[in-house]
């Protein structure tokens, strides 16, 4: 059997062949840009570089080679925006106001709210915060009512405490309510691009202020689909945990009446490489119809001994008195950039309504 071709590294977004693109676009709306040199500069070290550091050289390569000052310049990247073609690659436009905006508020926010538009300029609105949070916020608020859902999104999603990829904002971190106000005028937006950003913005406060955000939404519209849409998933964090606040939000904040008929993972042990089945069969013995929340949780082998546990959704629902429900689900048990096995006993819990009810394990062993 033919092996796999092995899926190309995120980082290469950034290859040559897009560097070249770059040059050759960039020339076209400016010829006396130095495109040779661009490259020179863009693509030195490029193979050791991260993507992150790709997208920063890039940025640093443009302010070489392009020929004036940064309101000159930023008329030539405005132009280039819409000949790039890739909303990740984009994001170089961004990083480039970041870098050399600082001292062009105004002007910087005004090209960060266009930019967006073709990427995000998530990462790059984060220097302006870092620098000057209640003058950068109110531009965001504005931002939040704009007509265009992707700067909408890039006020929620630009000012998240903890966006990964970027660097944490300490001071929304310590205190949310900055930001209070882009979450308030997003709470029933239109748009799934926008409703994820605002949930995941709320996510990010409560691993630090839960009760903050259980204070926000308790003003909120349940009945409203899409904020009640916000609400669950900005709680999934909590959910998992078995928080009662969160469970009972969503009616699957009691105990729940059921007996266990079934719980088994299979195989008993296995390779790294394998996949284990996951499969539950539960009773209701409750007099009432009741809401459940089924979850499964495995402790990873940690790599210097101990287990960490990871919690996965399963399935909600609502069963009838006597009644009775079967699942199953596979699960591969192979290393992911996010997470890497290592060999040992790994327990397998059924949690329901935030309660572990019954527990299993597997055995796992190198491939």
């Amino acid at each position: 059997m033919a092996e796999t071709e092995a899926a190309p590294l995120l980082k290469e977004i950034f290859n040559r062949d897009r560097l070249r693109h770059f040059a050759v676009e960039t020339t076209a709306i400016h010829p006396g840009f130095g495109g040779e040199r661009f490259l020179a500069l863009a693509s030195n070290d490029l193979d050791d570089l991260s993507i992150m550091q790709r997208l920063r050289q890039i940025a640093l390569a443009y302010h070489e080679v392009l020929p004036g000052g940064f309101a000159t310049n930023l008329e030539i990247l405005r132009e280039l925006a819409p000949r790039i073609n890739h909303g990740f690659a984009s994001m170089v436009l961004p990083e480039y106001v970041a870098l050399y905006g600082q001292d062009h508020f105004d002007l910087s926010m005004d090209a960060l709210a266009y930019f967006t538009r073709f990427g995000s300029s998530e990462f790059a609105v984060r220097h302006f915060l870092l620098k000057d949070l209640s003058r950068t916020l109110a531009v965001m608020e504005r931002w939040s009512k704009d007509e265009n859902e992707h700067v909408r999104r890039l006020a929620s999603e630009g000012c998240r405490p903890r966006l990964p990829w970027s660097f944490q904002l300490r001071e929304l971190i310590a205190d949310p309510s900055p930001a209070a106000a882009i979450l308030e005028n997003l709470k029933s937006d239109p748009s799934l691009y926008v409703r994820k950003s605002v949930a995941n913005h709320l996510n990010d406060i409560t691993k630090d202020h839960p009760a903050w955000v259980f204070d926000r939404i308790a003003h909120w519209d349940p009945n409203d689909p899409r904020t009640a849409w916000i609400m669950k998933q900005a709680l999934r964090t909590l959910i998992k945990k078995g928080d009662t606040r969160a469970l009972h939000l969503f009616g699957a904040g009691h105990k729940a009446e059921v007996k266990v008929d079934a719980f088994t993972v299979t195989p008993s042990s296995l390779k790294l490489g394998g996949a284990v089945k996951i499969g539950m069969g539960l009773t209701s013995t409750a007099a009432e119809p009741q809401k459940l929340v089924i979850d499964y949780a495995v402790h990873y082998v940690k790599k210097a001994g101990g287990t960490s546990k990871k919690v996965f959704k399963w399935k909600e629902l609502t069963l009838a008195p006597g009644a009775a429900c079967a699942l199953s689900i596979s699960r591969a048990i192979r290393d992911f950039t996010t997470r890497i096995h290592y060999p040992g006993r790994h327990v397998v819990e059924l949690v329901v309504n935030g309660e572990v009810l019954a527990t299993e394990a597997f055995e796992l062993s190198g491939g």
